[in-house]
């Protein structure tokens, strides 16, 4: 019965020897899903659903004032180890090591403070990783935001790059190459489209013994779906 809807399928479909049956659905080449790393109340928030946002936007702002006043103080500290340091460091050959190794060791922890408190502040600002659009939003100002349970705030996505990612039955791992060309249709579209495999995933679904290979494409709409072909190298021969 398998080998009678097998043949049947492949003459409803046109397949010819070498040519592999898969299904497909369109994703965004770039993703990611934006949560603060910090907690604390929004105090902005400079972004909307559907706008194409630069990479190093500040996208969303925490309430930063106590942070920004220990920054500010490690800065003063810094700028007086350095001063003392230096002082002695003029006169190092004059006085005991001991004494002359506290003030750099003050000075070395001044410089490690700041770096630390230059971090925390930076983690009440939540930024573009890539240029995108955001497509999905989830915060309002005067929410509250916790860095021990991270939460979706933002989603980003590419503007216009797009992958199609297909799945094709695991019988056809040998065939299938990077390099192959994937001829595809969307769902009641009836233009056809050809892209080349670029990347092959490594591992099968066990669920339904599928293997997963994604083409480079552009403009269509994330969330389409389809089928097609991937002409692999037998059909040449």
């Amino acid at each position: 019965m398998n080998k009678i809807i097998i043949i049947l399928l492949v003459g409803v479909l046109g397949l010819q020897a070498g040519e592999v049956y898969a299904t497909f659905s369109v994703k965004a080449d770039k993703s990611a899903s934006l949560a603060f790393d910090a907690s604390g109340v929004l105090a902005s928030v400079n972004t909307s659903e559907s706008e194409y946002v630069k990479k190093g936007k500040i996208l969303a702002t925490l309430r930063n004032a106590d942070k920004k006043a220990k920054l500010e103080s490690a800065k003063t500290v810094l700028k007086y180890a350095k001063k003392d340091y230096e002082r002695q460091l003029k006169v190092k050959d004059l006085i005991d090591s001991s004494k002359f190794d506290l003030y750099a060791f003050k000075y070395e922890n001044a410089k490690n403070q700041l770096s630390y408190e230059q971090s925390q502040y930076e983690k009440t600002y939540l930024k573009a990783p890539f240029n995108g659009v955001i497509f999905y939003k989830n915060v309002e100002v005067g929410d509250t935001v916790s860095g021990l349970q991270l939460k979706t705030v933002l989603k980003i996505q590419s503007l216009y790059a797009r992958k199609i990612v297909l799945e094709f039955d695991q019988k056809y791992y040998k065939d299938v190459r990077v390099g192959d060309i994937f001829q595809y249709q969307l769902n009641n579209d009836e233009e056809v489209y050809k892209g080349t495999i670029s990347k092959i995933y490594p591992v099968a679904n066990a669920n339904n013994r599928k293997i997963q290979a994604e083409v480079k494409a552009k403009d269509f709409m994330v969330g389409l779906f389809g089928d097609g072909k991937i002409i692999t190298k037998k059909s040449e021969k």
